[in-house]
């Protein structure tokens, strides 16, 4: 038993723990005894013992996947409550741009005003009232002029009065949008401090889920080997075939078919050329599953179905799950699963993106059966479909 890598897995977890916290706890789990050399070594001189040792270090792997995945999601989900948040800040700082600009439009408008509120008190002052009704005293003569110019100055006087209370209402219009803006700004202070608190615990979450991954990977070297050892392969092909189990787990969780809404029309799928296709891909039941491999003898996922549509005279994208999607929608050849036929093609994503990756592609046979080339661990094979991770549309190649 490695006893520096057990700490330092145990390690991994407390302070993922720590870090976590709150409404949503890290799990822990007892540190694996991880197998020596040596035994395995031993293992291999007996049948019985090496499988024993196959199944102890696969065990290992699965655990060290589990605690992986589930540090992941709890990462996930404190990422998604810095997302809220910031979306918050977002739209409060949308909000406090917003009413700077009427705020400062409205202060200018009110300064402006008061500009010229105070040349109208300074005109008005220079020639009031009282200084016309001594001139009409003083200078009879001009009675009429200055008659005119009385009229004139209650006109002035008028107007200006209905400009100093616009000029009272701009400016209680503008100490409004001042307070407002006063107001948005504590709001948003208050917004970007949570959101401050939330990405450094999410990003904390995150920095525990790479640590668990790291030490993960340091020691799936070691367990690959191992089992290349054991099993007289390789340790490259030993981790693709542990990844596809994994993969095939994550599969097998799923208990019901999800549900998706009619994108558009597509039509039924050709008899014929479906026939063909799954004919094609059934004379190949059993050959082994190679990454990369279309044929003869060979087959990944996406291969085998590239080649039995290949077939029937279709084109159904490159030697690729993702393609292959992305080729049917683009044809806009997808249909719910409620409405899938034997011949579709259904794939499985990890991703909550509508175009995101998918990492395997089938072949629906009908009765809830579907045609595949799995994992390094499975040959081409019918089985059941498994729900979990199943992408919610199926392609229809031949419609």
């Amino acid at each position: 038993m490695n006893i520096r890598f057990s700490r330092a897995l145990a390690a991994v977890a407390v302070s993922a723990a720590l870090v976590i916290g709150g409404s949503v706890v890290a799990p822990t789990w007892a540190a694996p005894n991880y197998p020596s050399a040596a035994e395995v070594a031993a293992a291999k001189r007996n049948v019985a013992a090496k499988k024993a040792m196959i199944a102890r270090i696969e065990k290992i792997v699965q655990q060290l996947a589990v605690q992986a995945d589930a540090l992941g999601k709890v990462a996930e989900i404190k990422g998604e409550a810095f997302n809220q948040a910031q979306n918050a800040v977002d739209v409060m700082t949308a909000k406090v741009n917003s009413l700077q600009s009427q705020a400062n439009a409205a202060n200018a408008a009110a300064n402006k005003a008061k500009t010229q509120l105070g040349q109208i008190a300074a005109q008005m002052f220079r020639d009031g009232s009282g200084g016309t009704s001594l001139n009409l005293f003083l200078n009879s003569g001009k009675a009429s002029d200055l008659l005119y110019q009385l009229g004139a100055q209650e006109k002035v006087a008028q107007q200006s009065n209905t400009i100093y209370n616009r000029s009272l209402a701009t400016e209680k219009f503008a100490q409004s949008l001042s307070d407002q803006l006063a107001s948005a700004k504590a709001e948003l202070a208050t917004k970007a401090s949570a959101a401050k608190v939330l990405f450094v615990s999410a990003q904390q979450a995150a920095n525990a889920v790479q640590a668990q991954v790291d030490a993960n990977n340091k020691l799936n070297k070691t367990f690959y080997a191992q089992l290349a050892v054991l099993q007289n392969t390789s340790a490259e092909l030993e981790k693709q075939r542990e990844e596809g189990l994994a993969a095939e787990a994550r599969q097998n969780a799923g208990t019901s078919k999800p549900i998706a809404p009619e994108l558009y029309t597509v039509g039924d799928p050709n008899p014929s050329k479906v026939q063909i296709a799954i004919d094609f891909a059934k004379s190949n039941l059993g050959d082994a599953y190679v990454l990369g491999g279309m044929g003869p003898s060979v087959w990944d996922c996406s291969g085998i179905t590239k080649a039995s549509y290949a077939a029937a005279g279709i084109y159904i994208g490159t030697h690729s799950a993702t393609n292959q999607f992305e080729t049917l929608a683009a044809a806009r050849k997808l249909v719910p699963l409620t409405e899938w036929q034997a011949g579709d093609l259904i794939w499985y994503t990890q991703s909550s993106d509508f175009n995101g990756d998918k990492y395997h592609v089938a072949i629906y046979l009908g009765g809830n059966m579907m045609l595949e080339a799995p994992n390094p661990a499975r040959t081409v094979r019918i089985v059941p479909v498994r729900y979990g991770e199943l992408f919610p549309y199926a392609g229809r190649p031949s419609a």
